[in-house]
Parts: structure tokens; sequence; C-alpha cells
């Protein structure tokens, strides 16, 4: 008789204490739990085996890129109603070793591992990044990080991003406008928050596809210096500048930020990048981007927070994020951005919080994804679409329920006399 579902079901159960949200679909066929929630499927015993060696949010992102498990119904549902279960219960050691001193746990753990089967652990998914964190955010190791997300294939990416080809929050004017409408207002907006005018000198760092540079070439005038460390972005945001006729206004480098040395710049914008930076080394950025900038000169950055910890000692990078989309990437509160900006000599004028945003946008691009899903995973691997979708979907209910946020920071280089070249009444630009 098939009963491994429900099996399942009463052993999570046991394990977590609660009733499981969702219905469970077994591998061999048989289902348990609410008729009308959305469905996880369990397609082998593997997928418990990956649960038991690595309990807790890594294990699930293993069994999901390797497909072992999966979501029938709507996937926005079943993370937001798995998420207490998985995502905010903590899974560090001492957690997990409180929770083994409860007969009830051990007794499911040990009924988990007899229907499991054997004990061997599963090798994790080949997406999955391995390395040493014994030096993170050295040129190397940040050119590493920067091609295992971006260098996934540019056809990928503009199934994904549509034809904006950018990949960071747009700005909606309401929830129903069209994605490219609102990724051009997102351009339009930095380039009006740093005065542009024709002739200045605009460096783009982190550029991307390059749509940002075009933007501001085309529009205000600027010649633009973009620089990024994806030889698959820079191709083709090469290509795109050609296209337009702004070879004599753009050029498109593979460099580090920190290789820059043929400043002073009128502006400079960073979007979407500052969250490669790493803890350790934003100030460094920070210093950086000031010593680049003329006098009066203007930085827009624009950048992913999280909310702040009660033990910031405590802050660990969410691990599948680490292992399978950003490398070492880091989110900082909004309040440690601005302090770091500040020490580096700039001055804060605006923040705007545009955390809303970026669930609209990440909500379309995974829709952009699911319409083209099997375009997409032939391109880009089935593990790795499936990985992005997982991110994207996750992230969006995280922006939506204020556990991640994101804002763009207008800084000036004051120049010693005091005169910012701010207008007296802020946020002229809107």
């Amino acid at each position: 008789m098939a009963d491994a579902a429900l099996r399942l079901k009463s052993l999570f159960e046991q394990l977590l204490g609660t009733p499981i949200p969702v219905r469970i679909r077994a591998w061999d066929g048989s289902e348990a739990g609410p008729p009308d929630a959305p469905t996880l499927v369990v397609r082998n015993r593997r997928a418990l085996r990956r649960l038991l060696w690595k309990p807790g949010e890594l294990g699930m992102a293993r069994a999901w890129v390797s497909g072992d498990l999966g979501i029938e119904g709507d996937l926005y549902e079943a993370l937001d109603a798995m998420s207490e279960l998985v995502w905010e219960r903590g899974e560090d050691a001492r957690t997990l070793a409180q929770a083994l001193r409860d007969p009830e746990v051990r007794s499911a753990v040990r009924g988990l591992v007899k229907l499991a089967g054997l004990p061997l652990p599963p090798a994790p998914p080949p997406e999955e990044v391995r390395r040493s964190r014994a030096h993170p955010h050295t040129k190397r190791t940040d050119k590493r990080a920067i091609s295992h997300h971006y260098d996934v294939g540019n056809d990928f990416y503009e199934i994904v991003l549509g034809p904006s080809m950018v990949y960071s929050c747009a700005y909606w004017e309401s929830p129903d406008g069209t994605l490219e409408d609102a990724q051009r207002d997102k351009l339009e907006l930095i380039c009006r928050k740093l005065e542009l005018t024709p002739g200045q000198r605009l460096l783009d760092v982190g550029c991307g596809w390059g749509s940002m540079a075009i933007h501001a070439a085309r529009e205000y005038g600027v010649s633009v210096v973009g620089v990024t460390l994806s030889q698959e972005q820079a191709a083709y945001a090469r290509k795109r500048v050609a296209g337009e006729g702004l070879t004599d206004k753009v050029e498109i480098r593979v460099q580090d930020y920190r290789d820059v040395t043929d400043g002073p710049y009128d502006a400079i914008s960073s979007i979407g990048m500052a969250e490669h930076v790493g803890t350790e080394r934003y100030l460094e950025y920070a210093r950086d981007l000031f010593a680049l900038l003329r006098p009066g000169g203007r930085l827009l950055n624009h950048q992913i927070a999280r909310r702040p910890w009660q033990d910031e000692s405590a802050y660990d990078i969410d691990e599948f994020i680490d292992a399978y989309v950003f490398p070492d990437g880091e989110l900082a509160p909004i309040g440690t951005t601005v302090t770091q900006l500040e020490r580096a000599g700039l001055e804060v004028r605006d923040v705007e919080v545009i955390r809303e945003h970026y669930a609209l946008t990440l909500r379309r691009w995974v829709a952009n994804l699911e319409a083209e899903w099997a375009r997409a995973a032939k391109l880009a691997g089935e593990g790795r679409a499936r990985v992005w979708r997982l991110y994207m979907a996750a992230s969006a209910l995280a922006f939506e329920r204020n556990r991640i946020g994101v804002n763009q920071v207008l800084a000036v280089r004051t120049p010693d006399g005091g005169s910012s070249g701010m207008p007296l009444r802020a946020r002229s630009w809107n």
C-alpha cells in the first residue's frame, strides 16, 4: 500500500511540532495534507537524505536544484507557507543540538532515516559553488564570484530581464505598467538625481549589459566609462553601444573598480553592485569612489539592504544565496551604508526607499522565466534555471514582507567651502 506521503507528513509534523501547511506527494504516488494547498513533490528518497545530512535551507535548496523536490501550484504561496518552517526557525548547530534533546524530535529523525534508506550523503548539485572562505573579496575571488552569477549566458538573461536588460530594481509608476517602462524610468531617475549635463564624465560601476551607460550618453550627452568583471556582459554591452552609434561616447571595460585611475569623474552610478563588495571592503569601496569624483561630483548608490540585527556580530550570509546565487555577497543595513559613505568623506543628501518596487520587478522576472521555461532550461541547464526561479520568487516575498529592502542613496563630494551644488528643495528630480 502506498503510504509514504502520510508517513512523511506525520514525521515532519512530529519533527517540527506544527501542522504542515502544504500538501505532500511522495515518490510512490501517495498524497497527504490540505487538499487545496500547494503540493510539495518529494520525487525520491534522495530528497530526504539531502534534508537529513543538511537540515534547513541548504538541504532544501540542494533537493530543489537537483530536481529531487518540486512544487506544484502557486510557488509564492508555497514558499510563504514554508518560510516559517525553513527560513525563520534558525538552523545553527546550537539550535539543532537543543532540538535533538527532545525525544519526539529524535524519534522523528529516526523515522526519516529509516524512510530515506541508505545513509550516504548525496553529492551537492554541480551548480553549487565550492570554495574556501579564507580570503573573500580579493580581486581574484570577486571576479570568480561575478563570473558565476553573470556569465550564465546572455540569451538566458534576455529571457529573464526582457528587452531592457537591466538587472536591478525597476521604478514603477503603477503595478500595471510594463517592465520596460519601469526600467527606463529608473535609469531616468538616476540621471536626474546625478543632474547630468552634456560634456560631463560618468563612471558606471558594475555596468552590466550597458543599459545605464547607453541611456546616459544618448539622453544626456555625457561621456561614460562602464566597468564590469564579466566578459560576457562586456561583449554584449559593446555590441549594444555600437548598435546605438555611441562608441564615441561610451567605453565598456572589463575592469575592477579598484583599478580605475582615470578620474576625476563628474558623477558615478553604482547600481546593484555594492552588494558584492563585502562588509570588510565597504569603506575601501566608498573611499575609492570618493577619490574618483571631482569636488562637487555626485554618487548614486543603488543597493539592497537587510534589516539590522540586535547582535550584528551574529549575522551570517544566507546559505542558499551564497552557495548558488551570489557567492560572497553580503547585505548591510542602510544605516551602515550611509555611515561608511560619510566616513569616506561623502555627504549623503538623499535616501529613497523603493522596497516595494523590487517585489514588482522580481515577480515580472519570474513570469518571464516561467513563460519560456523550456528554452531557459536548455540555455542555462535545468538546475541553474531552478536556482533562478527559486531565488527570485523567494526574494520577491522577502521584499514584500520587509525582510530586505532596496535604497537609492545620493551623495556628494562636497568641496571644502561647503557648497554642495544641491537645490534648496531636495528631490527636484521628481
